[in-house]
């Protein structure tokens, strides 16, 4: 439920509702605009609560929110979420490309990584450090040591930094070292470990289970947020169908649900629904036309040589190539790259 206060309510008697909700063993969530504070109550709000609620001087009126996911929704708020990663925006009009090799192998290939993004202008660099293989004899990833090297080439080169956690564990240690943290499909609904995300200040990624409704995507999405952490970006990575010609089905439909249900900004990651590098560049510009907010894309110095994901990430000068593809796309849809 959404309490919207008199345009002259003082901080006394905000101070005092607040407190009245919290003893009713609900959680209030306070918004102060330019006119005007709005407290949104989170919990089961019964009938008799309510009608308490309105009999209060300070409020005008109060309006429930139908949708399961309260926080995420467009009714809890209206604008579009801005997430900032430094001086980067995500959400606000523009189209961001995050770019980087699956995962971080050695100082020398990050480094070419980076000279990768920072000659075509991309400003954030996914690179992850904590593997989640199928199988247990893939490479499982550096580990803290993969987190130093990330602030090492961040400090070298200024690029933002991107990696996923997967435990409970990693979210305070990459915490230190990374500027953006990402949650993996297989993690979608590790409860623990969005709790702990909420609880950061960090940026999240939030990916799409494989096999998540779109209800089920938001509700993750809403333990993050329930938490404290506001700074949430969706992340459609393609769901598993009956398809086999590749390796997940892309969502078009779901973004274009997702940018109408709410606010947060959301980003579509071509490699993993496509498993094959020759079909990223027209995922990329669907995510485009359809109203993503950017991409997350794998590409490597040398993908033949790559430890994980090597035949679905772009070599330097297809990587080069999708920007390029990628900006009368932009400029169709009144977005800038």
């Amino acid at each position: 439920m959404i309490i919207v206060l008199k345009s002259k309510t003082t901080k006394e008697e905000i101070a005092k509702l607040v407190d009245s909700i919290k003893k009713l063993g609900l959680k209030p969530v306070k918004f102060e605009g330019e006119e005007r504070v709005v407290v949104h109550v989170l919990g089961d709000v019964k009938s008799d609560v309510e009608a308490h609620i309105k009999s209060m001087s300070c409020v005008e009126k109060t309006v429930r929110i139908v949708k399961p996911y309260k926080l995420a929704s467009k009714e809890h708020h209206a604008q579009t979420t801005i997430v900032k990663v430094g001086d980067v925006s995500i959400g606000n009009g523009d189209f961001v490309v995050i770019a980087g090799p699956c995962s971080a192998e050695s100082e020398s290939q990050l480094m070419q990584s980076a000279e990768m993004m920072k000659k075509l202008g991309i400003k954030i660099m996914r690179a992850s450090v904590f593997k989640p293989r199928t199988s247990p004899y893939d490479f499982q990833g550096l580990g803290i040591e993969g987190l130093k090297l990330l602030k090492k080439v961040r400090d070298k080169t200024g690029l933002f930094m991107e990696t996923e956690v997967m435990d409970v564990r990693d979210v305070a240690i990459a915490s230190e070292y990374v500027d953006v943290l990402r949650v993996g499909a297989r993690n979608m609904q590790n409860y623990d470990l969005l709790k702990e995300l909420g609880k950061s200040n960090k940026p999240v990624i939030l990916k799409r289970g494989i096999s998540a409704k779109i209800s089920e995507f938001l509700m993750a999405a809403e333990y993050i947020l329930y938490h404290g952490n506001k700074n949430v970006i969706l992340c459609e990575r393609g769901i598993r169908t009956f398809e086999t010609a590749y390796r997940n089905t892309l969502d078009v439909g779901g973004v274009a649900v997702l940018k109408s249900q709410t606010h947060l900004p959301v980003i579509v990651d071509p490699s993993h629904a496509a498993g094959n590098r020759e079909l990223i560049p027209a995922l990329s510009k669907a995510a485009v036309a359809v109203g993503a907010d950017g991409l997350i894309v794998e590409a490597h110095p040398d993908p033949e040589k790559a430890l994980s994901d090597g035949e679905q990430s772009l070599y330097p000068e297809q990587l080069a190539d999708l920007i390029k593809g990628l900006k009368p796309v932009c400029l169709a849809v009144g977005k800038k790259l």
